[in-house]
């Protein structure tokens, strides 16, 4: 089952082509061509762990009527308050190994010891019914869908610094002390890849963070006449 893209539908075999990803896996992608049936726009959202990416997601959920948001799939126990098919679906580890056995991931990763993904039949769902999708995935994740999805508007959330992240991970009360220090660890790379992405938006004001992200998602969807 071959992903149906974001903005369009190829009009015949050879607007496919294959490219390679951050992976060196060749993955198929899309050219896309004036005249096409528009298509629901995808965002793919980033951030190391405590950024405020989560907040910043859902006010744009709640702003804009017309974007829904892309459940991903992980390995992880829920958190508290956490319900599966709201903030991810909760699989089990065999479970998951077997979708990736059927290619049935549009991409995934381990990420602190647990795999998380997106779903094909998500993503094609959306797209083939005119939705604009919010993705929220890590850098190795966005990596993959813009290898396949290259239309894809791509955002990094970044905390002021490190030892603000930390702060904030701290305060959040919910990960032990050794795995804090993984995910500052992890974040630091994660930083370290901001370029490949076509926004960067640095929460250290929840509010300015909140005016510069709205900004960016109406300036795509005013194209599609929808704000």
């Amino acid at each position: 089952m071959s992903p149906v893209p974001p903005n369009g539908t190829p009009s015949n075999p050879s607007d496919m082509h294959l490219t390679e990803s951050a992976q060196g896996e060749k993955v198929q992608s899309v050219d896309w061509k004036e005249g096409q049936e528009k298509r629901g726009r995808l965002f793919v959202v980033s951030a190391p762990s405590g950024a405020g990416k989560t907040t910043l997601c859902a006010k744009m959920l709640k702003r804009f009527s017309h974007l829904s948001y892309s459940i991903s799939h992980t390995t992880r126990p829920p958190r508290a308050g956490e319900k599966d098919g709201v903030e991810y679906y909760f699989i089990t580890a065999d479970a998951f190994k077997e979708r990736i056995d059927n290619d049935q991931w549009v991409e995934w990763a381990k990420v602190h010891e647990n795999y998380y993904g997106t779903s094909k039949e998500v993503i094609e769902k959306g797209a083939a019914e005119g939705n604009h999708l919010l993705l929220d995935i890590d850098v190795q994740g966005a990596r993959q869908v813009k290898a396949i999805f290259p239309e894809a508007i791509t955002l990094f959330i970044m905390p002021p610094s490190l030892s603000v992240l930390e702060e904030r991970l701290r305060k959040r009360g919910t990960d032990a002390d050794a795995v804090i220090k993984k995910r500052i660890a992890n974040a630091e790379g994660e930083m370290a890849q901001k370029d490949f992405y076509q926004h960067v938006i640095v929460n250290d004001d929840l509010a300015q963070a909140e005016k510069e992200m709205t900004d960016i998602f109406a300036g795509y969807l005013s194209t599609d006449g929808l704000v």
